[in-house]
């Protein structure tokens, strides 16, 4: 049975172990809680999608301590070293080509000759990737499909059992995923996420168009994810019976759940994906989502809603 900790340097110390050993290990980073393991071996990898209920065919993020450690891994050119020395640490995924005689399991990478990459920003994720001394493969810890956890509970809630350790470091800051973007053959958005795509754009001095989701290059592109057992309606104003209404702004009903009273989208990101849980505990037949502005941290926070609402590709 999963072990939730207290992180502290013991315990960290401890999780870096499991690593080595070949388990799985759920960690805070500033967006969600992962669920991690070392990403040069197939057969902790392969427990990731195991526990999970992942397809094979959608691939992992790596998480490096730094942009030294990515460089091992990944080929960089001139815009993707701007963009890691302005954003990393933080929510920035780069889905980059794979270096040649590198180590990454092809699991990781789902058979692509790519790799998404990033470097966390929050400090026990630094600490347990300084202690493990090794790549980390960490999608969100939780059912593939489901909403994403940003506390240790909402962890230890979907997989019961299938980790070996859970490092409680409260809650998620950002409590969205990272941006993911893909520079080669050209610049594209793959995913909206924590990072805003207007201040990525600013960096490389190019648009980041949408690329569309024919062939699945990074994670988050499953047209169902991040979904409650509830049904979603968007764009709702107010709730009808046997619904509850996720709110937004100072108009909203006062007996809503509201991502944020003052309208801050950066609010409302850290609320979403604890308040769409919260919501569904309730076992509504529906959940009624107000509008939320597109600008912003709200394109990411919208991409979720819709793959939330979408026809459902997973089972609970």
């Amino acid at each position: 049975m999963e072990r939730i900790k207290k992180a502290n340097n013991s315990t960290i110390a401890e999780a870096a172990h499991i690593l080595r050993a070949g388990g799985l290990v759920a960690f805070p980073t500033e967006t969600v809680y992962g669920l991690g393991a070392d990403a040069t071996n197939g057969t902790a990898v392969a427990r990731i999608f195991e526990a999970k209920g992942r397809p094979r065919f959608n691939p992992l993020i790596v998480h490096v301590i730094g942009l030294d450690a990515a460089r091992l891994f990944a080929e960089f050119d001139g815009k993707s070293i701007a963009l890691a020395e302005q954003c990393w640490p933080g929510p920035l995924t780069l889905v980059l080509p794979l270096r040649r005689n590198q180590l990454i399991s092809e699991l990781v990478t789902a058979g692509l000759d790519t790799v998404a990459i990033r470097v966390p920003s929050h400090p026990i994720a630094q600490q347990l990737l300084h202690l493990a001394d090794r790549p980390i493969a960490a999608p969100s810890a939780n059912k593939s499909g489901h909403v994403s956890p940003t506390r240790a509970q909402h962890v230890s809630c979907d997989l019961k059992g299938e980790v070996d350790m859970i490092l409680d470091g409260g809650k998620a800051t950002a409590g969205l995923e990272s941006t993911i973007i893909e520079l080669c053959p050209e610049p594209a958005l793959l995913r909206p996420g924590a990072y805003p795509r207007e201040e990525l754009e600013a960096i490389i001095g190019c648009k980041l168009p949408r690329r569309r989701e024919n062939t699945i290059r990074s994670p988050g592109q499953l047209k169902s994810h991040y979904a409650p057992r509830a049904a979603l309606r968007l764009n709702a104003m107010d709730f009808l019976p046997g619904e509850a209404l996720l709110g937004f702004g100072p108009h909203a009903p006062k007996n809503a759940l509201n991502l944020s009273r003052a309208g801050d989208l950066r609010e409302a990101a850290g609320n979403l994906f604890a308040y769409l849980r919260a919501l569904d505990a309730e076992h509504p037949e529906r959940i009624a989502v107000m509008p939320i502005p597109e600008t912003g941290l709200g394109e990411a926070i919208n991409d979720r809603l819709r793959r939330a609402a979408a026809p459902r590709e997973h089972k609970r």
